[in-house]
């Protein structure tokens, strides 16, 4: 019988594992609070390499003993996202925020799920750069999952060999896209169902990690009784999507997200080894959509002291990081550097929520098929320039993080710096569009932005984008 389009069945190709240029790793682990919980992610340095601990039937447990580690981090993680797929390589970011449940765009309400789906919802992550291959089936084998599912792009599967040699998969998807289909996901969760699967590898941006959560999702939802299958993540962009318990479908052109514990990833390895086939443009449009978890977590409904603190550490991270990966490609340290600033970016904005920027960014995405990360790079300073007026410490601390006279100033000169796209118009929007745009972002804007959004607002907004007028010159 023929595989089903997008699978392949059989193991991954062996591969010896490349020694890293440099040490750099460490493990600590996370779990989902309440977004008032005034708590931060920290880690734990460990001599060059990521320690690998016991972890107890597709969770982490307590991890190394070591009183610097801590068990806070994301808390109250929000939507998942997708986004393009660029040489074959597909990235995304978290998806919406602000819990959506279904109708137009994205509503302010989250489908959570089931309170409790068996497991502890706590996740373990490890940085090892050079050692994803090691870690991965090491990992694997402490959850004791013998016939996990992975899910990759095929141009990512064929990098990725060296990391994908140690283990044995019971099946590879590789029919992954932007924004998850819900015909998509129906089709691989019925793969994964038919071959008995006990875990979940993704490999790739949030496009793969996306996929990965739906089956997850569906999975569980088809029988509530069964053990949840969990996710070891590998991210490859800088994409965040592997730090949320969110999910998000596309059906009939209206994207869903919501929340639910049973898609938050076990397990994420981080290697920065594995960003280096990144082409330049994605990763910086993938780096900018990093920067915009961030500087949307500032505001976001559940924004605290302690979120802002990691969101502006994460933008002044990022802001180093980005212009060293984009000046040598080939050097890990801008990439360790960007790895770990979109991680923290990506929690504090799981913790808080989703703000104007993603409603804008994932209406754009999941309605009229602008690619992902190149979205966000394009809207992030007109909804910045829009909302500081009525947000002077948020402005103040992202001037401050990024070196500049003004928030709006600092991330014009990052962008053009970075030679990234500067309007909607070169990513496919139409001008004729922007009216459907403005009605289906207005039924999502959060009560909390900064500044009352109107219709003539918005609609100014996005033509500015979509023309690359200043940011602000028509508010």
């Amino acid at each position: 019988m023929p595989a089903p389009k997008g699978l392949i069945v059989g193991p991954g190709a062996a591969a010896e594992p490349a020694a890293p240029d440099r040490p750099f790793g460490f493990e600590y682990r996370a779990g989902p609070g309440r977004a008032d919980s005034g708590r931060a992610v920290s880690g734990r340095a460990v001599s060059g390499r990521a320690d690998s601990g016991p972890a107890d039937s597709g969770q982490a447990d307590s991890g190394p003993a070591d009183s610097n580690q801590t068990d806070s981090g994301p808390a109250d993680s929000r939507p998942a996202d997708s986004g393009p797929a660029d040489s074959g390589q597909a990235d995304s970011g978290p998806a919406d925020s602000g819990p959506a449940a279904s109708g137009p765009a994205d509503s302010d309400r989250a489908d959570s799920g089931p309170a409790d789906s068996g497991r502890a919802h706590r996740q373990r992550v490890l940085f090892g750069t050079g050692r994803a291959g090691e870690l991965l089936p090491t990992v694997l084998a402490e959850l004791g999952m013998r016939q996990a599912m992975l899910i990759g792009t095929r141009r990512e599967l064929e990098r990725s060999a060296r990391v994908l040699g140690g283990i044995r998969p019971a099946l590879v998807f590789d029919e992954v896209v932007q924004h998850v289909p819900v015909e998509l996901a129906e089709r691989s969760t019925q793969a994964a169902l038919d071959a008995g699967v006990d875990a979940l590898v993704a490999i790739g941006g949030g496009s793969a990690i996306g996929l990965a959560t739906a089956v997850a999702l569906r999975a569980g939802q088809q029988d509530s009784a069964a053990r949840p299958l969990p996710i070891v993540a590998v991210p490859t962009t800088y994409s965040g999507s592997e730090t949320t318990a969110i999910w998000g479908l596309v059906d009939g052109g209206l994207k869903t997200t919501g929340v639910d514990p049973r898609v938050l990833p076990a397990v994420v390895i981080y290697d920065a080894e594995l960003t280096r086939s990144l082409p330049r443009g994605l990763s910086v449009s993938s780096g900018l959509n990093a920067l915009a978890h961030a500087v949307d977590a500032l505001w976001a409904p559940g924004a605290t002291a302690a979120t802002a603190a990691v969101a502006v550490n994460a933008i002044r991270m990022l802001a180093v990081a980005l212009p060293a990966v984009d000046a040598d490609p080939g050097s890990l340290t801008g990439r360790e550097a960007a790895l770990l600033g979109a991680h923290l970016a990506a929690g504090a904005f799981s913790a808080t929520g989703s703000g104007l920027h993603h409603k804008i960014s994932h209406v754009l995405g999941g309605t009229f098929g602008l690619p992902h990360s190149e979205t966000h790079a394009v809207v992030l300073p007109h909804v910045v320039a829009f909302n500081v007026p009525a947000a002077p410490a948020a402005e103040a601390q992202i001037a401050t993080a990024l070196g500049a006279s003004s928030a709006v100033a600092g991330l014009v000169a990052l962008r053009d710096r970075l030679h990234a796209p500067t309007t909607l118009r070169e990513l496919g929007f139409r001008e004729s569009d922007i009216p459907r745009a403005v009605e289906l972002i207005l039924a999502a804007v959060p009560p909390s932005n900064p500044r009352p959004v109107t219709a003539d607002g918005l609609a100014a907004l996005l033509r500015a984008a979509w023309s690359g007028a200043a940011p602000g010159s028509a508010a």
